[in-house]
């Protein structure tokens, strides 16, 4: 079985202008709204592909309702922690003429210890050997810090598999329960070991160090250069083909996504890395945070070139 667990989701909000001016009045053109939040994005993207997963997330009051509605309607199945706060929503303002966009995150509501003890117990009773989880995302305002710490501990005593999506005190903190896999972008994995991971070589460099607090794969997205995978004894890269980029917000979540449906289809670490980069890649392509389907994952994921390092 996979699991997501998204603590602080939101509705995505994107605006579509002819180009972004400041202190002048933007009219969009188009707009368009999708369920967010990483671990939903991932969820989104699995049930695309055909592939079954349980979505946990902490949601409440009308924004929540209508996540949760969305959801069902994606055919993505759900259980949910009602809480007593409103979810957030973030708002994208995008140009697709001139390829740039500007990205506001709310910070979410507040939550409180029992709400995420709640989820906690909820996970104890769930967890069972070689089921993967997905822990992605943000922590919203008054969940305890070491959160993610905690969950992968429960995950992993019951022999699941936790894949990490976090940055900063939350990757830190993942990364002191050795998790199976970590995936942070270039920038947080740079931000991670104080250090700019601007090149390949650098991010070789930076997967293959993440391996010193116990984590068993640790995968560096790229942007439009792929991304890199490291097991500890081997590092892959994934290089992509050239694509006309409709919106690159959600592609790290599909990038994820891809590499998750690969490991549960029994791929190897290999071709999961070049279904991974396919998704994120297939998933830009495509406007707002829309995912991919198998046909286009599939067209993509032919034109990936993946080679040892």
């Amino acid at each position: 079985m996979i699991y997501t667990i998204t603590l602080n989701p939101a509705l995505d909000l994107e605006l579509s202008v002819d180009a972004i001016r400041f202190d002048q009045v933007l009219r969009a053109d188009r707009s368009r709204v999708d369920c967010g939040g990483k671990g939903f994005n991932i969820a989104r993207a699995l049930a695309e592909l055909g592939e079954r997963s349980l979505a946990l997330g902490l949601v409440g009051g009308k924004t929540g309702e209508r996540l949760a509605e969305e959801l069902d309607r994606l055919g993505v199945e759900a259980d949910l922690d009602w809480i007593q706060g409103e979810t957030r929503t973030n708002i994208a303002i995008v140009t697709p003429q001139e390829g740039v966009y500007i990205k506001v995150n709310q910070p979410g509501p507040e939550v409180s210890p029992a709400e995420v003890g709640h989820l906690l117990e909820k996970v104890s009773r769930l967890a069972q050997p070689d089921d993967l989880w997905v822990l992605s995302g943000s922590l919203p305002p008054g969940a305890p810090p070491d959160t993610y710490r905690r969950l992968i501990q429960i995950i992993q005593a019951a022999g699941g598999k936790a894949l990490v999506d976090a940055d900063g005190e939350n990757l830190r903190q993942a990364c002191a329960a050795a998790p199976y896999l970590v995936k942070p972008n270039a920038l947080e994995a740079g931000r991670y070991f104080g250090m700019e991971v601007g090149s390949i070589e650098l991010a070789v460099g930076a997967a293959r160090r993440f391996h010193g607090s116990g984590v068993r794969l640790a995968m560096i997205t790229l942007g439009a250069e792929g991304a890199v995978l490291s097991d500890g004894e081997n590092t892959w890269l994934a290089t992509p083909p050239v694509i006309s980029v409709g919106s690159a917000i959600g592609a790290g979540d599909a990038s994820l996504a891809g590499f998750v449906w690969g490991i549960s289809q029994g791929a190897s670490l290999q071709e999961a890395l070049r279904l991974g980069v396919a998704s994120g890649t297939a998933a830009a392509s495509l406007p707002g945070t829309a995912v991919a389907d198998r046909a286009l994952l599939e067209q993509v994921a032919r034109q990936v070139v993946v080679v040892k390092m």
